[in-house]
């Protein structure tokens, strides 16, 4: 079913989370709430008297394990998860209000924000909805890692995405996903896929600051033999569809949404957001388009 979404839309009313960060393990109180066309998603850190954070490519600030921003020397954390749910589901205007630096990890997942988005509902707005169609291609490439950007298809007016992985773990091996992206296939198949980490590496983690407030209730966790959750795995991909997932989050920053075709080669965060500086440090490389009819956002090659 094609996915048509030719104005900018908004949530229909005010949701609320309650957590820990994955890294900081503070708990954090966080708001989502309507905002008017034209906004974007925006942070507000209700500690620090609403200080606002704009979901930008500015603003990236560290894209090791997670994607923070900063401004003016003030942090938010962990944002991908959130991000992705929210563009996938088709909100182009939020306020994310939250009393601490990082966002609540909750089970790992996009799902829990998707499953309160569908309680709302979204409310449409007046401003038409604007995109970016890819001209020429553009590549980031790190040895066998790498991430590009290419021209849509004849007569695609959506954004294709392919994501693949390679892990040398029993349960993991190379995995590649790919899908069309509406808010449908988004909520079945993407949300529910879960972060992960390899207890191997927990202590060096743990020394940097890191996944303090990781635990099995929030994270897939895998030591040599296999999986430590009791209940399973959600898919058997369920590691790949999580970092396409992040993939998604992270491009979100770019501000408007992909008419092209997008695949990531074992990359992560770094390079996902590096893809976004070159396209937004080139206006040659992309035009900004209105579509008056149906927009199918589409991933995969």
């Amino acid at each position: 079913m094609a996915y048509q979404q030719t104005c900018q839309q908004t949530i229909a009313d005010a949701i609320e989370f309650k957590g820990i960060g994955l890294h900081s393990a503070v708990p954090v109180r966080m708001r989502i709430l309507p905002a008017p066309s034209g906004v974007g998603i925006v942070f507000r850190r209700t500690d620090l008297d609403n200080f606002e954070i704009e979901a930008c490519w500015r603003h990236v600030a560290r894209v090791s394990y997670a994607t923070s921003l900063m401004k003016q020397g003030v942090l938010i954390s962990t944002t991908e998860h959130l991000l992705s749910g929210l563009v996938s589901t088709g909100v182009d205007n939020a306020y994310v209000e939250l009393d601490a630096l990082e966002l609540p990890i909750l089970d790992g997942s996009s799902q829990p924000y998707i499953e309160m988005l569908r309680q709302v509902g979204l409310r449409r707005q007046r401003a038409s909805r604007s995109w970016a169609r890819i001209l020429e291609p553009v590549e980031v490439v790190e040895g066998s890692k790498r991430i590009g950007v290419y021209p849509p298809n004849e007569g695609d007016a959506g954004t294709h995405i392919s994501c693949s992985i390679d892990f040398p773990h029993p349960l993991i091996g190379r995995q590649t996903y790919s899908l069309q992206l509406t808010p449908e296939r988004y909520a079945r198949e993407i949300a529910p896929a879960r972060t992960f980490g390899f207890t191997r590496d927990f202590d060096a983690l743990r020394n940097m600051g890191l996944i303090r407030g990781g635990s099995l209730e929030n994270a897939l966790v895998l030591d040599d033999k296999g999986l430590m959750n009791e209940g399973g795995l959600r898919f058997p991909d369920e590691f790949c569809r999580h970092k396409l997932l992040d993939l998604i989050g992270d491009l979100a920053l770019f501000g408007l949404p992909i008419q092209g075709r997008v695949v990531a080669e074992r990359a992560g965060h770094y390079m996902h957001v590096a893809l976004v500086n070159r396209l937004m440090r080139d206006r040659t490389l992309w035009e900004e388009v209105s579509e008056t009819a149906a927009l199918p956002v589409a991933v995969g090659m």
